[in-house]
């Protein structure tokens, strides 16, 4: 056991002693004194030693752009004059040869006013100062006789007679007070649901269907089998929303 231990303390020594020595800047850890240096530098600008130059600017050309060769310049020049010619008051834009016609208007104090349109002014109907200068009241009442005269009064007349359309299927609502599925009339036959389904397809509303019950002898006779039950109401037909309407 202790030759164990001492063969291991010895390859530790062993491994201790072939690594690398690092040196200590006191700096820290990446710092190699470039940073100072570049900072002494600095200061010694700031302090007036060698400062750096700006770089010249670049040269421009002082040729005027009217004197290019290629003329695209001067064109352009005198277009510029020109438009600052046409803007200028009394300039060659302003006049009346070249312009619509008129005549251009410079701001001044001593221009005079614009023309009021609608000089009327709002209606003065509700000014009675202003409307008694107008009117009198002997001039209203003969206007109100002259209008008077202009009305034609309608007198009523009779109703005219009313075609006939058929069964009032609302009469008949307001005259009976059963409700619906009452057996009233006697029903007699075979198939009587069928009867009925096939009669009651003709019709695209109940009210259609009660209208032709009551033209075929409805509701005492039911040759169609629309009234199965009985209650003198066709194809489920409800007289109850006329009641309603009747009573309010």
């Amino acid at each position: 056991m202790m030759i164990r231990c001492s063969i291991v303390a010895a390859l530790g020594l062993a491994l201790a002693a072939c690594q690398p020595v690092i040196p200590d800047s006191g700096r820290g850890v990446g710092f190699d004194g470039s940073f100072d240096a570049a900072q002494s530098q600095r200061d010694t600008a700031l302090a007036g030693g060698a400062v750096a130059t700006m770089p010249a600017p670049a040269t421009v050309d002082a040729t005027p752009l009217d004197t290019v060769d290629d003329g695209s310049a001067a064109a352009t020049a005198a277009e510029t004059a020109r438009i600052l010619d046409a803007t200028r008051p009394g300039g060659l834009g302003n006049d009346a040869a070249t312009n619509s016609g008129v005549a251009p208007v410079n701001a001044s104090p001593s221009n005079p006013a614009p023309p009021v349109l609608g000089a009327g002014g709002i209606s003065q109907e509700n000014n009675f100062d202003a409307v008694a200068d107008e009117r009198s009241i002997e001039g209203d009442a003969a206007r109100i006789a002259a209008n008077r005269a202009q009305y034609r009064v309608v007198q009523p007349e009779a109703l005219p007679d009313r075609a006939d359309a058929g069964p009032n299927i609302v009469a008949y609502a307001l005259q009976n007070n059963h409700a619906v599925g009452t057996p009233i009339y006697t029903r007699r036959g075979f198939n009587k649901q069928r009867k009925f389904a096939r009669a009651c397809a003709q019709y695209s509303h109940p009210d259609q269907a009660q209208i032709a019950f009551l033209s075929a002898g409805g509701p005492e006779k039911d040759r169609s089998g629309m009234d199965p039950d009985g209650d003198g109401y066709a194809c489920n037909w409800d007289p109850s929303p006329y009641r309603k309407g009747v009573q309010g």
